[in-house]
C-alpha cells in the first residue's frame, strides 16, 4: 500500500525523534517547511523551550529559494549566539537532506553553529 506524501513523511519524523533529543547545551534544530516558507527553531527538550527561532516569513525574506533558506540559517546562527549556543542536534523532521533543507543547515554551518 502507497502511502501519500505526509503519511511517509510522519512516519520517518516519528523514527527520527525516537533518537533525536535537544538538551540546554546541545538543542534540537527543527525545520518545518512550506510552499510558500521555511521555519527553524532550536528547542530544548528536557525544559520543552523554544530556545531561538527564525523564519523566511518573520524576517522580510521573499521567496521560496534555497538562498532564502540559507538566509534563514544565517539568521538562525546569529540568533543563536544571541542565547549562548555554539552546537545543536539536527532534526530535519521527516524531510530529505536535500534543496531548502539543506541549504538550512549550511546557513547555519557558515553562521557558526556546529551542526
Amino acid at each position: 500500500m502507497a502511502y501519500s506524501k505526509l503519511k511517509r513523511r510522519t512516519r520517518v519524523k516519528r523514527g527520527i525523534r525516537k533518537k533525536v533529543f535537544g538538551t540546554a547545551a546541545r538543542p534540537r534544530l527543527t525545520i518545518f517547511r512550506s510552499n510558500k516558507h521555511i521555519y527553524a527553531q532550536l528547542i530544548d527538550d528536557e525544559r520543552g523551550l523554544t530556545v531561538a527561532s527564525a523564519s523566511s516569513n518573520a524576517d522580510d525574506m521573499s521567496g521560496r529559494t534555497v538562498a532564502t533558506s540559507k538566509a534563514v540559517g544565517v539568521k538562525l546562527a546569529e540568533n543563536a549566539k544571541e542565547a549562548g549556543i555554539e552546537a545543536v542536534v539536527f532534526d530535519r523532521n521527516g524531510y530529505r537532506y536535500h534543496g531548502r533543507i539543506k541549504a538550512l543547515a549550511d546557513g547555519a554551518r557558515e553562521g557558526g553553529l556546529q551542526v
